[in-house]
C-alpha cells in the first residue's frame, strides 16, 4: 500500500506543513533503508546528487497530493533550473549549517490556490545529510512561512536555524 498525505483545499500553510510531516514520518526510514545501498555506492560517484534520487522517491507523493487538494507548488521553470523530488527547484534553497558530516538544505515552495491563484504561504523542506557519505541522520522535516517573496522566505529559513 501506497501512503500519501492527505491535503484539503481549505487547509492552512500550517496545517499543510503538519500533514506533510505526518507522511514524511511514516515513509522517511522504511524508503531511506531500502535505497540504502544502492544510494551509498551513487554517492561515491555522483556524491550529493545521491540525496537528489531518494527525494525523487519521498516527495512526488507529497507533491501530487496538494495538486490534488487544489494547490500549486511549482512555479515557472529557467533554463538552466535543477528540479528534484518533483517541485524543489536548487536555485529557491539555502545550504549553510550544520557540520560535513551533518548538513542542511532547506528548499521552498511557494503554495498558491490553483483556483485564485492566491499565495497561501510557503513550505519550507529540510534535508539533513552529510558530505562524507550517504547518510540521512534524521527524518526530512517541513516547515510553513507566511511569507511568499524571496528576501522573506530567506529570512523566515534564518529564523529557524539560527
Amino acid at each position: 500500500m501506497t501512503v500519501k498525505p492527505v491535503f484539503r483545499y481549505d487547509m492552512t500553510i500550517e496545517e499543510i506543513g503538519g500533514a506533510g510531516n505526518q507522511y514524511i514520518e511514516s515513509v522517511w526510514k522504511t524508503l531511506y533503508d531500502s535505497m540504502l545501498d544502492e544510494l551509498t555506492i551513487a554517492f561515491r560517484e555522483i556524491e550529493d546528487a545521491a540525496y537528489g534520487r531518494y527525494l525523487d522517491q519521498l516527495m512526488p507523493a507529497l507533491f501530487d497530493s496538494l495538486e490534488d487538494a487544489g494547490f500549486e507548488a511549482t512555479e515557472p521553470l529557467k533554463e538552466n533550473d535543477f528540479v528534484i523530488g518533483k517541485c524543489l527547484l536548487f536555485r529557491n534553497s539555502l545550504e549553510k549549517w550544520g557540520t560535513e558530516e551533518n548538513r542542511s538544505r532547506i528548499f521552498w515552495n511557494v503554495i498558491r490556490s490553483k483556483n485564485s491563484q492566491q499565495p497561501i504561504g510557503t513550505l519550507l523542506t529540510e534535508i539533513p545529510h552529510s558530505h562524507l557519505k550517504f547518510d540521512i541522520p534524521m527524518a526530512p522535516v517541513l516547515y510553513s512561512l507566511k511569507e511568499c517573496e524571496r528576501d522573506q522566505i530567506v529570512r523566515g529559513i534564518r529564523r529557524i536555524k539560527e
